[in-house]
């Protein structure tokens, strides 16, 4: 499938990598399909920056990571009745990320903790949760992506 996005023109998508989120994003419901793209040598190191393309809207990706990568005790209480729609969670089958908003000065770099994205990868069924846990909903990250770079040797 050929898709036309903002950030990096068109490109092919193919049909089963397509994620559905029956409710969208927070804040933006009507945007049901997306795609993660992401440089496959760097996710490798889960510690890069990937993105959640629309494929309802063109215009629309939104940077992610591993939550893991910036908080590797990150270990989120969630209501079991939100995550039925995505079909059977398993270890081996459950995908988290976690939004990234981007600062000027990168040092206020942050991520979302509150609301991570759960996909579950049999099923490409994904949705947006609020944690019931205490999470920041900007937790900043500058410190904890450069330790793990330096530890990379990157």
């Amino acid at each position: 499938m050929k898709a036309d996005t903002r950030l990096f023109g068109e490109i092919d998508i193919e049909e089963e990598k397509i994620i559905h989120m029956e409710k969208g994003m927070i804040g933006f419901p009507e945007l049901q399909n997306f795609a993660l793209i992401f440089d496959e040598e760097k996710e490798k190191t889960q510690n890069s920056v990937m993105w959640l393309q629309s494929m309802d809207e063109p215009r629309v990706a939104f940077p992610v990571m591993h939550p893991s990568a910036v908080k590797p005790d990150y270990n989120p209480t969630v209501n079991d009745a939100m995550l039925l729609p995505l079909g059977t969670l398993q270890d081996e089958n459950t995908y988290i990320l976690v939004t990234v908003t981007a600062a000027q000065d990168v040092k206020e770099t942050s991520v979302n903790l509150k609301a991570p994205i759960v996909i579950n990868t049999d099923t490409r069924k994904g949705c947006q949760i609020i944690v019931e846990d205490d999470y920041p909903v900007k937790y900043k990250i500058y410190e904890a992506v450069k330790a793990g770079k330096e530890k990379a040797g990157e």
